[in-house]
Parts: C-alpha cells; structure tokens; sequence
C-alpha cells in the first residue's frame, strides 16, 4: 500500500534565491499531464508545473492563488509546498519576480490548502456524477479485488478495523491503490452528497489522473494520513 505522507522534500525551509516569474502566452487548460515546466520564485528550481501553485495578482494588487491556472495576468509560479509559499509571502518575492507592489497575506498558505481541499471535493463529487466513484464497504472491496481502484478515500473519523480490512486487501493487489484519509465523514458526505460517507474508491481513469496532480499538491501544505492510521498494526 503506498501511503503518500507530507511534503516529499520533508517540509524543510527553500532558500530565497533572485529569480523572475517566467511571462506565458495565456492561461493553459488543466491537462492530465504536460511538460511545460516554469521556475518556482522562491527556490529557483524548473519544475513541472503539476508541481507548483501559480499565483496572480488581483485587481488591488493583492497575490491571489490560481489552482485551476486560467487567471489572466502574468503567472508566478512557487513549488507545491507551504515552506516556499511562505517564504515567497514573507520576503517579498512576488513583487520581486513581478517587478511591481505586490501584498501577500501572511496565511496565503492556509488559503492554498484550503483551496485545494475544496477542488479535490468537488472533484469527488464530479466522480460520483461521472460514474468514476463508489463507496461503502461491500462495493469499495469489491472493486479492489477487480483492480478498478486508483485511490481508497478513507474517512479520517472512520473506524480503524472497517478501514484496516480494505487496507489490506489492497495490498495483495498487483497494482495497490493510494490511499488518502484528510477529510472527515461530514465533509465527504457534503462533498458527495450522501449520509455516512467512510469508505470511497475513486476509480482508475483519466479523471484519477488529474485528481491525483491535486492531492498531490495538497500533500506539500498538509498530511494525507492522520498520524494516528501510522501507528495502527
């Protein structure tokens, strides 16, 4: 079983480094995968864009975060990470890379992750619509012992011997599904519209492949896994 944890680069601090927002052409669609890459203002790493948050600047000159990468306005890119995004908050790097005043929020990390936690619930409930969901015990292991299933989404408030059964059959998988457990029943059920939501399986297909580019963002802001579920046998 892959468990995707925090940051990959272990949540230490980048250095601030002097470097200038790539311009662009104009906001590009969300595609399942891309090689454009852009260079992060607080790093100075050439990066996926997959792997980084772009950032524009609001008609008040506010930074404003822009997921969904369709903003107008010239982007500024910063690695998918809360240590960058403060950093580029707190010493002044977007003005810097936008050659303009620019005012950052001291919690533009907080409005990432919470951003990025709603885009990934709607997308659940896109799932559901779109037939690429199911959930309960019986219809989640089911579709586990199939191999239909990119990602077990567990309730994070969900009882540990329910989840711990579909845990390990997932791991007698030939390809185990990911498994992600940073929201609660109440939210799952708002997100998908049903009662008592503790076992979710987002099925493999393209939908899970631009899924996983947001939960993958959203590991680099907040854990995926409850520290508790690391502890269990």
């Amino acid at each position: 079983m892959t468990q995707s944890g925090s940051s990959p680069s272990g949540g230490s601090p980048p250095e601030a480094r002097e470097a200038d927002a790539q311009a662009e052409d104009g906001p590009p669609p969300w595609r399942a995968s891309t090689d454009r890459t852009r260079k992060c203002i607080a790093t100075g790493e050439v990066l996926p864009e997959e792997r980084l948050i772009r950032f524009v600047a609001g008609p008040g000159g506010e930074v404003v975060p822009d997921l969904a990468r369709k903003l107008p306005g010239r982007g500024l890119w910063v690695r998918a990470e809360r240590p960058a995004v403060e950093l580029a908050a707190r010493k002044g790097l977007f003005s810097r890379a936008a050659k303009a005043q620019l005012k950052a929020a001291p919690d533009l990390a907080d409005q990432v992750e919470l951003l990025l936690r709603s885009r990934i619930l709607s997308s659940l409930g896109l799932a559901r619509r779109g037939g690429e969901l199911t959930w309960g015990s019986d219809k989640v292991s089911a579709a586990i012992a199939a191999g239909r299933v990119a990602w077990m989404i567990e309730a994070s408030d969900g009882a540990a011997d329910g989840r711990g059964k579909l845990v390990r059959l997932a791991s007698h998988q030939a390809s185990p599904p990911r498994l992600l457990g940073a929201f609660s029943s109440t939210e799952l059920g708002l997100a998908l519209g049903l009662e008592n939501v503790i076992h979710v399986a987002l099925l493999a297909g393209r939908g899970a492949g631009r899924w996983t580019f947001d939960v993958e963002r959203l590991s680099g802001f907040c854990p995926l896994l409850p520290q508790s579920w690391r502890e269990e046998p």
